[in-house]
């Protein structure tokens, strides 16, 4: 039983160490110091022992907020959980900005566990010591814990939170004003909806007109939740004013935070007045001088389109994407590539054909791989709106070209994207167009390609059938074993192995099986290995008479190679087979 103990006794003892690095050990394993003293000892003993040593390294005190969280249940469950909030208190008044944001989400989650007397009696007045603090640490800490407060109080005290907030979104310091601007939003979501326009509307509105351009910005962050909060009535009238002075802010970055919630106020305001009051402003972020306001923007396109007509989308909003498509910046180009797709099935047929389609054609061709990697992803809901024939006149020329792009990951998005195209093609289609590209790709220099051309042929092959795989595959891919390079060699292997499950036995017998057992011959010992493994994988798909017969003198042979590795799979894949 001592020798059990003693490790936790080490712990114990470098809680009091002159070494910081070992006292931030010891307080990561908190838990399990908790745990060996039992619930009565870590309130009676641990806790304080903690309370008196918060002058110490911000790592320490970090991982002590972090831990603190979570250790509700080590101090006896709810009841006892008020017990760490003078210690969490006091950890959210330090200098160190990450030590005080742990420990206020530390009493965020200890908050939300205590019973309601708890609550009232004891963090309740914990707000309102940390809210009237002489040093705006404290004040800025009490921001983040009013809304786990606010549901559970009293209707007087509820009264009372509201007026400290005020105190805070009016507090001569700025650091305060920025800290209850960033939380009045998650405030918001808990208020009564009359307090929230009778109150923390006027509230968000004197922050949205701070001098600070940082109080400004974290501000326009509350936006979506007091469009979810209010009324969509109210929305209108007192957040539609404050939306649109934003989206022309002198601040970048401010319009950056519209452009990032746009889609959010869309939804909150309704479609008419997205229509006839934010259109405008969306051009116009479309627009903006600043390209990290644009990628914002370009990244929302679909999903802003789909609140308009048809008709606004082709006159306001078609004309900044041809704009966009071409702009200076890679990332504005590459955000409006990965979304812009998904305007074909809102435009219809005839307006995608004429208006998107050349958009699209221009971003293939874009220099930037992630650029056209982002289009390629999105083919197939063009595919959905103008079909086959369109497609393949229009963009699969420009597809074939980027298959033997120089940037890997390009290619491999074009192999991985292959069974998508041939579902929609067809296997005409994929046999004249994709299917030698794909052949290709099981001989390309980069090894995750290969592996995906291997995968893309098992999924085509599902698609079409096993007739059809071995007449079109398999002869391709068997005659991949004359390859004199060893990786080409162990594709091949990789490839048959995921094509085996699909064809019709008699090919996996006749045709395969001969392959896999001549090529336990070959020189290189990774190819053999290979072999082994693949003959473990098939082996359940072979009768017992084919194992004994044909795989198992195979392996045994194996077993005898003058490489180790090879050894070791041949054994591994011989006990497979007799299981």
């Amino acid at each position: 039983m001592a020798d059990e103990l003693y490790p936790i006794a080490v712990l114990i003892d470098e809680l009091k160490s002159d070494e910081a690095l070992r006292r931030l050990n010891s307080i990561t394993r908190l838990s399990t110091i908790a745990l060996a003293l039992g619930e009565e000892r870590t309130r009676n003993e641990l806790v304080p022992f903690l309370a008196e040593n918060t002058d110490d390294e911000d790592e320490v005190l970090l991982a002590q907020a972090e831990q603190l969280g979570n250790f509700v249940p080590y101090v006896g469950g709810p009841q006892y959980a008020h017990l760490l909030l003078p210690l969490l208190e006091t950890l959210s008044t330090v200098e160190e900005t990450v030590v005080r944001d742990k420990a206020v989400e530390s009493l965020c989650k200890v908050g939300s566990q205590l019973p309601d007397a708890s609550l009232n009696e004891q963090f309740i007045p914990l707000i309102r010591r940390l809210a009237t603090g002489e040093w705006f640490t404290s004040r800025v800490s009490s921001a983040g814990l009013f809304a786990t407060a606010y549901q559970r109080a009293a209707p007087n005290i509820k009264t009372e939170l509201r007026q400290l907030f005020t105190a805070l979104c009016k507090d001569e310091t700025p650091m305060v004003r920025r800290a209850a601007a960033q939380k009045l939003g998650g405030f918001a979501k808990v208020v009564e909806r009359d307090y929230v326009s009778r109150e923390l509307m006027q509230l968000f509105t004197d922050l949205t007109q701070d001098d600070q351009d940082s109080v400004r910005l974290l501000a326009v962050e509350s936006c979506g939740a007091f469009a979810s909060a209010l009324s969509r009535e109210d929305a209108g009238t007192h957040l539609l004013p404050v939306v649109q002075k934003f989206a022309q802010d002198k601040s970048w970055r401010v319009r950056y935070n519209v452009a990032n919630q746009l889609v959010q106020l869309c939804e909150a305001l309704g479609q008419d007045i997205t229509r006839t009051e934010l259109t405008s402003n969306y051009v116009r972020m479309l627009r903006d001088s600043e390209a990290e306001v644009r990628v914002a923007a370009a990244g929302k396109v679909a999903s802003f389109s789909k609140f308009l007509t048809p008709v606004q989308i082709v006159r306001d909003i078609i004309p900044c994407v041809r704009e966009l498509s071409m702009d200076s910046s890679q990332y504005v180009r590459a955000a409006l590539a990965g979304v812009v797709m998904e305007l074909a099935p809102v435009l219809g047929k005839q307006s995608t054909i004429d208006h998107l389609v050349p958009v699209f054609l221009t971003l293939l061709k874009d220099v930037y791989p992630d650029v056209r990697l982002n289009v390629i992803s999105k083919l197939d809901q063009v595919n959905q709106v103008i079909g086959i024939e369109l497609l393949a006149q229009s963009l699969l020329p420009a597809i074939e070209e980027l298959a033997e792009d120089k940037h890997w990951r390009v290619r491999l998005a074009i192999v991985e994207h292959i069974p998508l195209l041939a579902s929609q093609l067809g296997a005409e289609f994929f046999q004249d167009k994709l299917g030698p590209q794909c052949m290709k790709s099981l001989e390309d220099q980069v090894a995750s390609i290969r592996e995906a051309a291997a995968k893309t042929l098992q999924r085509i092959a599902q698609q079409f059938g096993p007739e059809w795989a071995k007449e079109h595959l398999v002869p391709q891919v068997l005659a991949m074993v004359k390859n004199p390079h060893y990786l080409y060699r162990m594709t091949m292997l990789l490839a048959i192995s995921m094509l085996a499950s699909i064809v019709h036995h008699d090919v996996l017998v006749g045709a395969m099986l001969p392959v896999i057992l001549n090529s336990a011959k070959d020189k290189v010992p990774n190819v053999k290995f290979n072999v082994a493994k693949m003959l473990e994988r098939i082996a359940p798909l072979l009768e017992k008479q084919v194992i004994d017969h044909s795989v198992k003198p195979c392996l045994a042979e194996l077993c005898e190679d003058g490489d180790m590795d090879v050894r070791f799979y041949a054994r591994q894949a011989l006990y497979a087979c007799d299981a």
